[in-house]
């Protein structure tokens, strides 16, 4: 028998039909009414929360990354923010000037400027210094600080130490305690000398220095200036003096220094001496009559050579010792250096003054006597007109005639000198 023609075999099917058809439109988003059609669909929740995520080391991992990416962050922008403000032109418009005194440290630079209105911010002076690693190269002295420096600018001019030099000059012709006073009286410089010089051994110049230089760095400077010009001098040396060593060759030019201050001069009066020597004749010179009786400290003003100065027995009294003294009487220059170790070629013996501020020069005794006499009549002329004049100098300037010597002349009656 067909299945189909079973009763109920029609409606099975159509229930099957029906199934399939309710099946399809379960399947289908379709509402009922049209309200459905506005109201919202339902979100669904989120997944649950991992318990790994909640575990309280992560909980602080988490934590101490934001912190560090906050503080990086925090740091980076601190950084260009100072570094602008650093390199940043300063407001002033009129160069400054600035003393740093030798021993300051970095944050007491930096007050000194921040109290000066040389940088807006001492901290950030202090931390870009500290980040170019020169703290420690910040250098003493004045300084001239040109409008809207920047603090950069400011660090790099004392790292350099272009600070406002000043200078101390002394005088050829000083003995060592004498430069020492002058430089202990120089305000600009710091320190105190710890021993005198030996005699000779310093030279006499013009020395640049920033304030707060100290005093033992100009010695200091002034001794290896003198070994240094000594050194050239002596390779250029005339082979044929008669003297054998560099100490030999100093003391005679500060004879020579003390005896002239004209340039032109210098190398004649050092052949004075030179041929003295080569004839064994006294130097007869006067000023080192002074530096053996009055040392370093020279002569008082206002005094005269006296006879027991004279008749003094030392080391250093040309007028008594035959040859060269103990040591130098003061410290020459390169000039009266350079004029011993290259004298002039002449025969002269004698020199006295001639009233016009050089000196007259003589082969013979008898020569000089007439120089010397005319050199008196001069004195006695500006005598009676009241003026004060220089006292004269150089060997055989003495004449025997009796009279005790006077400030005026300053000579003493010695025998003359002799070959």
């Amino acid at each position: 028998m067909n299945e189909t023609n079973q009763p109920g075999a029609k409606d099975n099917k159509a229930g099957d039909a029906g199934d399939v058809g309710s099946a399809e439109f379960g399947n289908r988003i379709n509402p009922r009414s049209p309200g459905d059609t506005l109201r919202p669909e339902r979100v669904p929740p989120p997944p649950p929360r991992s318990q790994q995520a909640r575990h309280p080391i992560v909980i602080i991992m988490n934590f101490a990354m934001t912190i560090l990416v906050v503080g990086v962050l925090g740091a980076v922008g601190m950084f260009f923010f100072g570094k602008l403000r650093f390199e940043q032109s300063s407001h002033f418009g009129q160069p400054r000037t600035v003393s740093i005194e030798r021993g300051k440290s970095l944050r007491e630079i930096a007050e000194e400027l921040h109290e000066r209105g040389l940088i807006s911010s001492k901290w950030i002076f202090i931390a870009g210094v500290r980040a170019y690693g020169l703290q420690d190269d910040l250098k003493s002295g004045d300084y001239l600080i040109a409008p809207r420096s920047s603090m950069r600018d400011i660090m790099n001019a004392m790292v350099s130490g272009k600070a406002i030099l000043y200078s101390v000059s002394v005088p050829e012709g000083l003995t060592s305690q004498q430069i020492v006073d002058r430089l202990n009286a120089d305000p600009g410089l710091v320190g105190e000398i710890t021993e005198i010089p030996e005699e000779g051994s310093l030279l006499p110049d013009t020395y640049r220095f920033s304030r707060g230089d100290s005093r033992q760095n100009i010695i200091d400077r002034m001794l290896r200036e003198r070994d240094r010009v000594m050194t050239a001098i002596w390779t250029s040396r005339d082979k044929d003096l008669p003297i054998k060593t560099q100490a030999e060759l100093v003391t005679l030019a500060s004879i020579v220094e003390k005896e002239t201050g004209m340039a032109d001069e210098r190398s004649r009066v050092a052949a004075v001496f030179i041929n003295r020597l080569r004839s064994n004749m006294r130097l007869q010179s006067d000023p080192t009559v002074i530096y053996g009786v009055y040392g370093g400290s020279g002569l008082p003003s206002g005094t005269p050579i006296r006879r027991s100065d004279l008749d003094a027995v030392n080391d250093y009294n040309t007028y008594k010792i035959n040859g060269l003294p103990k040591g130098p009487i003061a410290n020459p220059g390169k000039a009266s250096l350079a004029a011993v170790a290259n004298p002039s070629r002449t025969k002269d013996l004698y020199f006295v003054a001639d009233g016009t501020g050089g000196h007259a020069f003589a082969e013979s005794y008898a020569e000089h006597r007439k120089n010397v006499a005319r050199y008196r009549k001069w004195l006695a002329e500006q005598k009676a007109k009241g003026d004060v004049v220089p006292a004269s100098a150089g060997p055989g300037d003495a004449v025997d005639d009796g009279e005790a010597p006077d400030a005026a002349t300053d000579a003493a009656p010695v025998p003359p000198p002799k070959p």
